[in-house]
């Protein structure tokens, strides 16, 4: 977007049977305020089913073009994806400039993108919005060229351009796919030699500006670990873009890897969840889903629903989860508080993270194995790794070397088996 100081109208069509409709509506202004655009105003219609040419009535287009020159804004926004021939009948019909939410989120994800991996991938969602919006925009271009005699000579020269134009963009996406694929490949590795290691993965999910970043930087706190290893948290939407992992070490040797990922949000446009999908499968390969939920947000479950449905679309299935309702402070809600499977915290305030943890070693540890061994004295190396690895319970020294009461993980009990003397 343009550093010209943007004043934008909204305009949103609610159907019959959306119940979201406000709470979407706040959301698109959260959004505008978010690209640093001024609201100046909304327009709403009530519609059985949207309008295949205009999305809103012929009547209402007339009602946002007086409302558009009464606020002296410079910019439409609509709360949906239109269609590029929506996009180019009410661009002529309102004579401004006209954006939907998608283009919006594209936008801030471009803005908030700081790794390679994030600026590829919104790169990526932001050429595939745009190429089929090129070629409905040389329809129009192909008949102002005039229609007498037809043939290359009387083409016009926009659409010559918006050839050049979609060929470019082309080849572009074909580079981001290129790099894309190396950096996934590289993810791929990074998550097979973590696999290696046998530390078990828990993968943050939830809905934008639900405190998933603030639980982890608690955790790391927790854990002693210094400021640097803390994670960007902000009181905004799509703070966070970029996944960070993090090990997280308990008191008694047990470790878990922490993922964050990013946020998610209604309407999400499909090119950026397909985009993030090599950002989204750390949660896939999680052995852990911690849900965030902002709890004092009364569309908390419309929050939950849109998380669940585009984890479901990349194919996060079948991890078992946590749900840990957040800000219980600002909903007014008892916490902390534990029942099954969920927990009702305050992470701005550091509640509820003890009874988090003990949870998250209920899930991950709850296999662990307590036996005894008999390590030669010549293989201190075992001793010394089973010290750092694992949760030593009482040492004696015996003539054929040290005698371990040890817990520790399947992976290592597999692979020190031999000095196993019993349970």
């Amino acid at each position: 977007m343009d550093e010209l100081h943007e004043k934008a109208v909204l305009v949103g069509v609610q159907l019959q049977k959306d119940l979201h409709f406000e709470y979407e509506m706040e959301e698109l202004r959260n959004l505008a305020e978010a690209c640093n655009v001024e609201v100046m105003g909304e327009v709403h219609q009530n519609l059985e089913r949207i309008n295949p040419s205009h999305y809103v009535g012929k009547g209402k287009v007339d009602e946002i073009k007086v409302f558009y020159e009464e606020t002296d804004a410079n910019l439409v926004i609509f709360n949906d994806e239109l269609s590029p021939s929506q996009i180019r009948n009410l661009e002529e019909d309102l004579e401004c400039k006209v954006i939907d939410r998608t283009m919006l989120i594209l936008d801030i994800f471009s803005r908030r993108a700081k790794t390679r991996e994030a600026q590829v991938q919104v790169e990526l969602a932001q050429l595939q919005y745009m190429l089929p919006r090129l070629v409905g925009l040389r329809a129009s271009l192909g008949r102002q060229a005039g229609s007498s005699g037809g043939g290359l000579a009387n083409r016009g020269a926009g659409e010559t351009k918006l050839e050049l134009d979609r060929r470019k963009i082309e080849e572009q996406l074909s580079k981001l796919h290129k790099e894309l694929e190396q950096i996934r490949a590289q993810r791929e590795t990074q998550r097979k030699q973590r696999k290696k290691t046998g530390s078990p993965v828990v993968s943050l999910v939830g809905y934008t500006n639900a405190g998933k970043s603030t639980i982890m930087n608690e955790l790391l706190t927790k854990s002693g670990q210094q400021e640097e290893k803390q994670v960007f948290e902000k009181d905004m939407l799509f703070a966070t873009l970029d996944t960070s992992v993090r090990q997280i070490r308990l008191e008694d040797n047990k470790n878990f890897l922490l993922t964050d990922t990013v946020g998610f949000v209604s309407k999400l446009p499909h090119h950026l969840v397909k985009a993030f999908r090599s950002t989204l499968e750390e949660a896939r390969n999680a052995d852990l889903l911690l849900h965030v939920v902002d709890v004092s947000n009364e569309e908390y479950r419309h929050m939950m629903n849109v998380t669940h449905a585009t984890l479901h679309e990349v194919g996060v299935e079948g991890v078992p989860t946590v749900y840990v309702y957040n800000k219980a402070d600002l909903a007014g809600v008892p916490y902390p508080r534990v029942n099954g499977d969920s927990l009702w915290i305050s992470a701005k305030e550091g509640r509820g993270l003890d009874e988090l943890v003990e949870m998250i070693k209920q899930h991950l540890f709850s296999g662990h194995v307590t036996c005894r061994m008999v390590v030669p004295f010549e293989r201190g190396d075992v001793v010394a790794y089973l010290n750092e690895h694992a949760t030593i319970l009482d040492t004696q020294y015996e003539e054929e070397g040290t005698l371990l009461k040890v817990e520790l993980g399947k992976v290592d009990y597999d692979r020190f088996e031999e000095f196993v003397i019993g349970k």
